[in-house]
């Protein structure tokens, strides 16, 4: 399947904010969007005002990027969620909550997401005692993840959970960094996915 390979900081600054997809980066003055507030290309100092339906699309775009899924993949997860019980864009993004790559970075065992699909597909990882090379996997509450054990001295994967020690974990994971160890425990609810998303706009737009 295709996937972005370009500048992450030009991502960010088209969407007009941080989306914290360069771990640490972002959070020191090297960040692009601190340095440069405005979108990338000839024209991106001159952008108009956006229309109802740029305002929608450039929200799905944010969504996207934020947790590294290409159209046709985010456009599956959309119908699916549309299908479950509950809110559309919540459930929706509870689906992306639950991917292999989201949770292992939350966990703090990679500093973003695409480190984390990189180490996943790695096979540094197992998933109830299986070797799980599925970036995309979905995991179901009471799920193990651990870092196998030939793995654990990766100096990148250390070097996160030291990190991750003092930045803390969600609510709705568990993380042993002694084992190399974390739980999925629940399903998180919106209010417990801080992201700066308006979902409903997402729904919105593939409703018209």
């Amino acid at each position: 399947m295709a996937r972005y390979r370009g500048p992450l900081c030009k991502l960010c600054r088209r969407e007009g904010e941080k989306l914290f997809l360069k771990g640490n980066r972002c959070y020191t003055e090297k960040c692009s969007v601190e340095r440069r507030k405005y979108a990338p290309g000839q024209h991106g100092q001159g952008r108009g005002k956006l229309s109802d339906y740029g305002i929608q699309l450039r929200e799905k775009q944010k969504v996207r990027r934020i947790y590294g899924v290409m159209e046709n993949q985010f456009r599956i997860y959309f119908h699916k969620a549309s299908r479950m019980k509950g809110i559309t864009g919540e459930v929706l993004l509870q689906l992306l909550e639950r991917r292999l790559d989201t949770v292992v970075f939350r966990m703090g065992f990679a500093l973003n997401r695409r480190e984390a699909r990189l180490i996943i597909k790695h096979r540094h990882f197992l998933v109830n005692g299986r070797i799980t090379d599925i970036p995309s996997y979905l995991l179901t509450p009471g799920n193990i993840i651990e870092v196998i054990e030939t793995s654990r001295q990766i100096q990148s994967i250390n070097e996160s959970l030291s990190i991750a020690e003092h930045r803390g974990i969600p609510s709705w994971l568990e993380l042993d960094i002694k084992n190399y160890r974390g739980k999925f425990v629940r399903i998180p609810t919106r209010d417990e996915i801080q992201l700066p998303v308006q979902e409903q706009l997402i729904v919105e737009l593939y409703s018209k």
